[in-house]
Parts: structure tokens; C-alpha cells; sequence
């Protein structure tokens, strides 16, 4: 529970425009860091779960 309470306040944290720049320089947007990543894809984006009833 310590490190939990340690941990929340990072959730208010916003970082600035030239921050997130700066991190899609280092690794670009869309991009797997990840490989073992790369095979999971969520049920809620698959064409039946988008359909509309």
C-alpha cells in the first residue's frame, strides 16, 4: 500500500508538448518496442466488436 500511495501522485502529471516531441524522437508513433507485443490484438477492436446493432 506504501508504494502504491508513492506512486499516485505521477498520475497528475502531465508532460509538455516538447517533452512528447522529444520521446517520438527517440521511438516514433505506432512502434512496437515491444516484439512479443505484436501478436495480441484486443477483442474490442476486431470488426464484430465494432459493428453497430
Amino acid at each position: 500500500m506504501e508504494y502504491l500511495e508513492y506512486q499516485l501522485p505521477a498520475a497528475d502529471i502531465e508532460l509538455s508538448d516538447d517533452v512528447l516531441d522529444r520521446i517520438d524522437e527517440i521511438v516514433a508513433p505506432r512502434v512496437t518496442v515491444n516484439p512479443a507485443d505484436n501478436g495480441w490484438v484486443s477483442p474490442a477492436l476486431q470488426p464484430a466488436a465494432r459493428r453497430r446493432l
